[in-house]
């Protein structure tokens, strides 16, 4: 019976801090911006453009993270964003301008992109070491701790404590904590414990013995990787799309499509969160009983059957069952798509994962404005439906998720010492 190294199950567990952290400063910057809007005494036009600065240094950071993964190393790269995540947050307490808030929310942007990138790359890693799947979970504790980073905020809020006072306390108490845990990162140079067969341990030795040859990638197997890569980066926009429309739409077409009470499009939206929770907890056992290629089919037609039922039917009761499928169907797609873009052949993980981040990021930023367009100039439930279509085209693409191995690789010869 096969037993995990104890660095390996603390590194699991520390990649683990790392999503919950980034889940907790998010939703405690979020559940403060009306605040940040008062006190600045702003519109919703300008808050809208002030926050874009977090936007933008997300984006910048997405540009950079993978050469500095692959210089560096994944466990550096994460420790220290999400050092400077926790001493960047508290300053958006002190701005007192929407020139100075901006500039500080870039600053932010760029360490939670960072962060986000790095405990991603990190996470691949480490589940190729415990040699299970650990995505969907650690997307979950994010989720999880964006949960607890909002019910927080909500509760201090309502007992009259500063905004300053509320992310000095939160980031200086998870400054400590990931501190601590960044310890517990996998180190890129830890051995790799790997079982196999008297018989493969004697052609791995033969091989050894090939004094001055490495093996590299074939060029057709970068070809295949990139070409996958696209493929799971279409998945990851047309998902986060998803994710970002249905979270600020739901509640909106039970109130005015449906005619529903504020308190039951509330429910809505808690019942999409409720549904992308239980989905990326359980994610895991499903990916590796199914297969990542399997998964990414089978919650593309959850969303395009669940979500095609609400809008057709015109019932609250059926809308709520479409939203509940649509959740459990978007909540493993991202995960997957991380998983698999780490792990192709050929490809650096930190680079890879770093173009899916930003087509993931700008998928979720799209989506509510364009769901927005098309139901100002036709309806809301044709907004909605093209999440119907996008959810189709990630069946279509969804063999880019199928796992990869290096395909014949070609010895190439060391140069000669002269």
């Amino acid at each position: 019976m096969k037993s995990t190294p104890p660095p390996i199950k603390l590194a699991h567990r520390a990649v683990g801090v790392m999503f919950c952290a980034n889940g907790i400063l998010y939703a405690s910057w979020v559940s403060r911006i009306p605040a940040a809007r008062d006190a600045l005494a702003i519109g919703e036009k300008k808050l809208g453009l002030v926050l874009l600065g977090a936007a933008i240094g997300a984006l910048l950071a997405f540009r950079v993270a993978g050469r500095l993964i692959a210089r560096f190393s994944s466990r550096t790269v994460t420790w220290v964003a999400a050092s400077a995540l926790c001493f960047a947050l508290p300053l958006l307490g002190f701005m007192t301008s929407v020139v100075t808030l901006t500039m500080t929310l870039v600053l932010v942007g760029a360490a939670s992109g960072l962060m986000d990138v790095g405990m991603n790359a990190h996470g691949v890693e480490v589940e190729k070491r415990l040699g299970r799947p650990i995505f969907s979970s650690l997307h979950g504790i994010f989720s999880l701790g964006g949960l607890v980073g909002a019910a927080l905020g909500a509760l201090v809020a309502g007992h009259g404590i500063s905004m300053r006072t509320h992310l000095v306390a939160v980031s200086a108490a998870l400054l400590a904590v990931v501190l601590h845990g960044g310890r517990r990162l996998l180190r890129e140079d830890m051995p790799v414990r790997v079982e196999v067969s008297a018989e493969e341990a004697e052609e791995h030795a033969r091989t050894a013995r090939l004094s001055g040859r490495t093996l590299e990638p074939s060029p057709s197997a970068r070809s295949e990787a990139t070409t996958a890569l696209l493929g799971l980066g279409a998945i990851a926009f047309c998902s986060s799309l998803g994710e970002g429309a249905m979270a600020d739409w739901t509640g909106i077409y039970l109130q005015d499509v449906l005619h529903s009470t504020a308190g039951i499009a509330a429910l809505g939206y808690a019942a999409y969160s409720l549904a992308m929770l239980t989905g990326r907890f359980a994610g895991d056992r499903i990916t590796a009983r199914l297969g990542e290629q399997r998964v990414v089919r089978t919650a593309g037609l959850f969303v395009t059957i669940g979500l095609s039922c609400a809008l057709a039917i015109p019932v609250r009761l059926f809308f709520f069952a479409g939203v509940i499928a649509t959740g459990l169907g978007l909540s493993v797609l991202v995960p997957v798509v991380f998983r698999a873009a780490g792990r192709l052949p050929g490809l650096a993980p930190g680079a890879a994962l770093a173009r899916i981040a930003t087509l993931s990021y700008g998928g979720f930023l799209i989506g509510p404005p364009a769901i927005g367009f098309l139901a100002e100039h036709f309806s809301l439930r044709i907004g909605l439906a093209s999440i119907v279509v996008l959810a189709s085209g990630i069946v279509i693409f969804s063999r880019a998720a199928a796992p990869r191995e290096l395909p014949a690789p070609t010895a190439t010869p060391l140069p000669q010492r002269q």
